[in-house]
């Protein structure tokens, strides 16, 4: 496992890398496999999002944005952390735009 930072800075450009790096780590063509992206709320407010790809044979990979530490986890099809990212720039996003 690796941390390393990545220049995000918007929600739609880390939906993208997240469906990238999940599908390249499983060496998924990211064009068949959709992300699902669900929103992790705290006392009714935002504290991060969490994503899903589901890939062939059951194959389930995720990744989780904490936004109270703006940090990237990513998990392979056993459950365990594969990716830790630091996210250079904070992502501004409300519970109504996720």
């Amino acid at each position: 496992m690796s941390d390393a930072t990545s220049d995000v800075q918007t929600m739609d450009a880390l939906r993208l890398y997240v469906h990238e790096r999940l599908c390249r780590h499983e060496n998924l063509v990211a064009e068949q496999f959709a992300l699902e992206v669900i929103p992790l709320t705290r006392k009714g407010e935002l504290c991060g999002m969490q994503f899903l790809l589901r890939g062939p044979r059951s194959v389930r990979l995720g990744a989780v944005w904490a936004s109270e530490h703006n940090q990237l986890y990513f998990y392979d099809a056993r459950g365990e952390r594969f990716h830790k990212e630091q996210l250079a720039g904070r992502i501004q996003v409300s519970l109504e735009a996720a």
